[in-house]
């Protein structure tokens, strides 16, 4: 694994190759419409992220393989009034950087400037056994001098599905599955679940400064699901995870825990759906927040039948209403986004339909009391984890969403939408 740095030349290159995007047309009934958002990445791309950055830009990061090169993690940066302000510029590059459509990598940009990404990296000469690595950049991405392993247990088992957010003005903070209470079990590569070993996944936390110096591991959930994601959102109250619990009956709901003076609290299972699944499903949760607002999105199939559901708090966390089903059926696959601004709620999810798959969006009336909208984002040419976990960003002027997609040759490619009115 090695970090690049860009020489001046290479920098003005970049600089100068800057892509203005036309504005997408507005509907004239006051409902909103999705226009194709033409995305940087090459073909080969997968695993998109997707989050806000500074000055109102739009931070998108994606794993870019090919067969016969080293895997590489690279972002680009996007404004409406600029287009896309680079080449997309490469974070780090190498063979054991994982290419994995549900372990995904995650960017963060602090208040300070500074910016942050994440990713899964194998350990060397132990088979299936990965880690979580951190890096950040002072200088907007053209640098990232530095590099850490999150997990330091030295286990060769797994560590990975992390999420991560803003520690105050210059840290980031960072959750993870933790396998070192595992006896490891082989990975399946690129798009397949995961197998669990024997033991107990935990949910870890900590905390890292400008400077990569880390705080204490904290244990959040001493037995999480083992391969599904971790989500995170910002409340008025501190950060607050979602993930998917495991109890010792099998039973897999989603749980959540916010940090808030110091400390995480106890584990609280959002809905009781009483999913009980003796493997792990690998369809995480979706959070968002606005304030005190929170709106959660999941996969469960407690009622007997696949089911994509949202629920609000409005206690940043503390207690979630009655969910409303989104999508229930036979052919609903799950793998939700979730975005929230003053004027909705934001949810996506995946379906499996006759030739491929379809990328559904709707919006829902902040209180989640009525449905305003269903669009049709997408249909995919894909089938089975290839297509990966869609992203979704809200803004002032509607949402952005990102997500994979295969051709007939089998190569992915990343795909965008600007969703406005």
């Amino acid at each position: 694994m090695r970090l690049p740095a860009l020489s001046f030349a290479a920098l003005v290159l970049l600089l100068s190759a800057c892509q203005r995007a036309p504005a997408p047309p507005k509907p004239g009934n006051g409902d909103y419409a999705a226009q194709t958002w033409v995305l940087p990445a090459d073909a080969g791309s997968m695993a998109p992220d997707l989050v806000a950055g500074p000055g109102g830009r739009v931070l998108l990061g994606w794993i870019n393989r090919r067969e016969g090169r080293r895997n590489a993690l690279q972002f680009a940066s996007y404004s409406e009034a600029d287009g896309w302000q680079s080449q997309p510029r490469t974070i780090a590059v190498g063979n054991a950087l994982q290419a994995n459509a549900a372990d995904t990598p995650h960017l963060l940009a602090t208040p300070d400037g500074a910016l942050w990404a994440q990713w899964v990296q194998a350990q060397p000469d132990a088979a299936g056994g990965t880690d979580v690595v951190l890096a950040r950049s002072k200088d907007g991405g053209m640098t990232w001098a530095q590099i850490t392993r999150v997990n330091t247990d030295g286990m060769p088992t797994e560590h990975g599905f992390a999420a991560l957010w803003a520690d105050g003005s210059d840290g980031a903070g960072i959750a993870w599955l933790d396998g070192r209470g595992k006896r490891p079990a082989p990975l399946h590569g690129g798009t397949d679940a995961h197998e669990e070993g024997e033991g107990d996944m935990q949910l870890r936390a900590n905390r890292f400064t400008l400077d990569l110096a880390r705080g204490s591991d904290a244990v959040v959930d001493p037995r999480s699901c083992d391969c599904c994601q971790v989500a995170v959102a910002i409340t008025s109250r501190g950060p607050l995870l979602a993930w998917r619990g495991r109890d010792a009956n099998e039973v897999r709901d989603i749980a959540t825990a916010r940090y808030q003076q110091g400390a995480w609290s106890a584990p609280r299972i959002a809905h009781a759906d009483g999913w009980k699944v003796e493997g792990c499903p690998v369809n995480g949760p979706a959070l968002a927040a606005r304030d005190a607002d929170v709106a959660l999105a999941w996969y469960s199939e407690g009622s007997g039948q696949p089911a994509v559901y949202l629920a609000r708090s409005q206690d940043a966390g503390d207690q979630f209403g009655p969910p409303v089903t989104v999508a229930a059926g036979p052919n609903v696959l799950g793998r939700p986004a979730v975005a929230l601004d003053a004027r909705q709620v934001w949810v996506a999810w995946l379906e499996q339909t006759a030739r491929g798959q379809r990328l559904q969006l709707a919006r829902y009336a902040p209180d989640l009391s009525r449905r305003l909208q269903t669009i049709t984002l997408a249909t995919l040419a894909t089938r089975g984890l290839a297509s990966g976990y869609p992203r979704l960003l809200a803004d002032d002027g509607g949402a952005w969403a990102a997500w994979t997609d295969v051709d007939a040759s089998g190569i992915t490619h990343l795909k965008g939408a600007r969703i406005t009115r």
